[in-house]
């Protein structure tokens, strides 16, 4: 026995096509304004820990490990946070385009906690770059 096919509106696929298009949109800006405010803080509280120096701290090249590790830092968390946003993306369209089907739903959870464990991690790297410099040692 088969099922019967469901049918979809043109008004219904343009809904659909609007809430892709603002889940896409929607997760760029997240994702760019998350990116800018870990990186940018973190670059602030450098410039600031170092306000002896007439040289803004990301204007000039690691001259230690520390900058060396922190420039790093920051381009990991900048891909992480890109990298978030683009599961975050992907799993908001999944759950749109489920259109009910449990398997498809779950895929589309999962992989919306993939952006947020993403994110967190993003939040939680200069952490992890301090726990990094007391092994090192730097």
């Amino acid at each position: 026995m088969t099922r019967p096919r469901r049918t979809t509106s043109p008004q219904a696929h343009s809904v659909k096509i609007c809430l892709i298009v603002l889940v896409v949109l929607g997760g760029l800006v997240v994702g760019t304004l998350l990116e800018y405010i870990i990186v940018h803080a973190v670059a602030f509280a450098a410039a600031y820990a170092d306000s002896t120096s007439r040289i803004p701290a990301h204007a000039a090249a690691p001259s230690s490990l520390n900058g060396v590790i922190e420039n790093l830092r920051n381009v990991i968390v900048g891909l992480l946070v890109a990298l978030a946003t683009l599961f975050l993306t992907v799993g908001g369209v999944r759950y749109i385009l489920a259109g009910g089907d449990p398997g498809e739903v779950e895929a589309a959870k999962k992989t919306l906690r993939y952006a947020a464990l993403g994110y967190g991690i993003a939040v939680l790297a200069p952490l992890l770059v301090s726990i990094l410099k007391g092994i090192v040692g730097a």
